[in-house]
């Protein structure tokens, strides 16, 4: 676990898709937060504040989140000062670059001399179980996707706010970098081998009373060649009680693969439904979540009316249009 409440470090982030897993974190997990430290140049701001060391500490700060996705995934030369004084006075460093922590000589000194921990979340652990397939208790809604980056981490954590919203037992389920730094926990899936991925899912996602949900952030796509692997172990380590369909409409190719055009719903659904029978033959897709951040509301609204007519269940955009229809749904089929 990554100790909250966190200091987000933006640096010289130059917009906010460089800072977006700090404002990620400054989202959906705003009671963990402390402030935000930035270089006098950053415009950047996440409105939760301006803070020193000093006063974060002072205010209940334990960990350092470097809140940066740059390019490359490096630790600058110009952040290593300040993260050797967060260590020096006492915070962990959590971060979820390629580049690691560890890697770095003078931060892994200052965290043994001060009994810090250096928090490398793109690291996985080399003690997960295989995975024994065997069923267990409780609800689990897997977010698939017709790609990759459709929105999956951001239905997941909306479908945990709403049900919490009405008063239901509720957790996110992160399995990637951006995730368990919001969440404060969870499985890096694309960086734990193969063999070991099915049961890193199912100790993440283990039994509990049928009353608690459990959404699960997916990777990936079983229809993306180049990631279906990491889709597929995820999936059959969830074991899911229902899945969401995340999608975003007028792509011209795969994420990455030029030349390669998206499958067509349908397909995509019959598909994800196939591999989940293998470990729940009720399982199946229930919903779709769209990104239809290309179209004005009213053509939004048409093509979420055409889905819903198309494939018979509730279609929606989580960032302008109500979740109500997939929630009713999802408790209606519990």
């Amino acid at each position: 676990m990554i100790k909250a409440p966190y200091l987000l470090f933006i640096g010289n982030a130059p917009d906010l898709l460089a800072a977006k897993v700090a404002n990620g974190i400054a989202q959906w997990r705003r009671d963990k937060v402390i402030g935000q430290w930035r270089f006098p140049e950053c415009s950047i701001d996440l409105n939760v504040g301006d803070i020193s060391i000093d006063d974060a500490i002072a205010k209940g700060a334990k960990t350092l989140v470097i809140g940066v996705a740059n390019r490359g995934g490096v630790i600058d030369q110009s952040w290593l000062p300040i993260l050797c004084e967060a260590l020096e006075k006492g915070l962990d460093l959590a971060c979820g670059l390629h580049q690691q922590l560890q890697s770095i000589d003078v931060l892994v000194e200052k965290a043994a001399k001060y009994g810090r921990s250096l928090h490398d979340v793109r690291v996985g652990r080399h003690d997960y179980p295989i995975a024994k397939g065997t069923s267990r208790k409780g609800k689990r809604v897997v977010m698939v996707g017709t790609d990759c980056s459709v929105g999956k981490m951001y239905t997941a954590l909306a479908l945990e706010m709403a049900f919490k919203k009405r008063g239901l037992s509720a957790s996110f389920k992160a399995t990637g970098q951006t995730g368990i730094l919001i969440e404060g926990s969870g499985v890096p899936a694309d960086a734990v081998i193969s063999d070991f991925l099915a049961g890193s899912i199912e100790q993440l996602t283990p039994e509990t009373d049928d009353n608690h949900w459990d959404f699960v952030e997916g990777q990936g796509s079983l229809c993306h060649p180049s990631f279906s692997g990491v889709t597929l172990g995820l999936l059959h380590g969830a074991m899911p009680t229902h899945m969401v369909m995340c999608h975003e409409p007028n792509r011209e190719h795969m994420r990455g693969l030029p030349g390669r055009p998206l499958p067509k719903m349908d397909d995509a659904i019959k598909i994800f439904n196939t591999a989940a029978s293998i470990v729940n033959p009720k399982a199946k897709v229930s919903a779709i979540c769209v990104n239809s951040s290309s179209m004005d509301d009213a053509k939004a609204k048409d093509y979420l009316k055409m889905l819903e007519d198309m494939h018979d269940m509730p279609a929606t955009d989580p960032v302008r249009f109500s979740l109500d229809k997939i929630v009713d749904l999802l408790i209606k089929n519990s």
